[in-house]
Formats: structure tokens, C-alpha cells, sequence
């Protein structure tokens, strides 16, 4: 039995970056609970074709890379820093050209940073209806990390560090009820 490819993608321009630290610490806690095949990308890894593509055809290759590893994933760990109360342009730029079946029924785990606790309903209220029109299984425990939950890159909070092994958890979980449900229950759900 294959592995399940659990792709991370963190809404960044920069590394290192506290979203990359937060979508990394979930990967590594669902592969502490389940063998899995994890990859890491952010917008680095896109470059900046992706933010000149009017269209999906007009993707520069890195860009269309990380689209198709999004699509063909057999689960996401997703995550934004918070602009503004939501994700990132370029984050929704990036989903803008996700087919809408690619994600229907996939596991996803949401996490975000931002300066302050004041944003912390951002996982609510901008990530959760943008996966829900994908029709994905969004894992019941959000993770969002604040400036003050991090030190040297690290972080740091342990309540913080709780909900990351829970949705690290869940996520082992869901992809675990995916692949004993077997080919046949999955291509209904597309």
C-alpha cells in the first residue's frame, strides 16, 4: 500500500516564515501518527509566474507545479499569514485556479499567523468557506499562531503546540477513514 501524499502549502513570499514553521509542525505531527509522504511548497517554490497568470494556461512552470501537487495531493495542510483580517491575494489567486473537483472530499488541516490575536477567527471566516466550495473534509481543529506564540523561528506556545497535534492527528485520521473506504468510495466522492 502506497503512502498518502500530504502536500503543505504556506501562503509566504520569504523564508523562513512562522506559516511555513505552522504548516511544517502539522505535516510532522500527522506523520507521527500515520506513515506518509509529506512536501512542503511555498510561493518561493511558485515564483512570481504565478502572480502574472491572468489564466491557469498562463502558469510559469514552478507555479503550475505547485497547482498540480495541490490537485493530485491526497491531502492538504494549508496556511496564510493574515493580511488585512484574511489570506493572502495571492493565496486566493492561487485556488482561483484549482479545478473545483480536485479537492472534493480531500482532507484539510487550515492553519494561519498573524501580528495579534485579533485575527485569529481568520481560519473561520475566510479559509473554511473557500474549502467548504471545494467540498473538501476540513479537519475540525484549526491552527492559528500569533508574533507572540513564536521565538527565535521556533514555536513556542503550548497551547499552541496542543491544537497542532490535534490537527496534526486529525488529519492522520481522516486520511486513514480515506484509504480504507478504497478507490471505489473515493471516485464517488468526485
Amino acid at each position: 500500500m502506497t503512502r498518502p501524499r500530504l502536500v503543505g502549502l504556506s501562503a509566504n513570499i520569504q523564508r523562513p516564515s512562522k506559516t511555513r514553521t505552522l504548516v511544517e509542525a502539522v505535516l510532522q505531527e500527522a506523520g507521527a501518527h500515520a506513515p506518509i509522504d509529506a512536501r512542503t511548497f511555498d510561493f518561493v517554490d511558485a515564483g512570481s509566474g504565478l502572480g502574472a497568470a491572468w489564466s491557469r494556461d498562463e502558469l510559469s512552470l514552478p507555479a503550475r507545479r505547485v497547482l498540480e501537487a495541490i490537485e493530485s495531493a491526497d491531502g492538504l495542510v494549508v496556511g496564510s499569514p493574515v493580511y488585512k483580517g484574511s489570506y493572502t491575494g495571492l493565496f486566493k489567486h492561487l485556488f482561483d485556479f484549482v479545478d473545483p473537483a480536485a479537492l472534493v472530499g480531500k482532507p484539510v488541516a487550515i492553519v494561519a499567523t498573524g501580528g495579534g490575536a485579533r485575527h485569529a477567527l481568520v481560519v473561520e471566516h475566510s479559509f473554511r468557506p473557500l474549502f467548504g466550495f471545494f467540498g473538501a473534509l476540513q479537519v475540525p481543529v484549526t491552527v492559528y499562531a500569533s508574533d507572540g506564540d513564536f521565538a527565535d523561528g521556533a514555536l513556542t506556545d503550548a497551547g499552541v503546540r496542543q491544537r497542532v497535534g490535534q490537527a496534526g492527528s486529525q488529519l492522520a485520521g481522516l486520511l486513514a477513514g480515506r484509504a480504507a473506504a478504497g478507490p471505489v468510495a473515493l471516485a464517488a466522492t468526485r
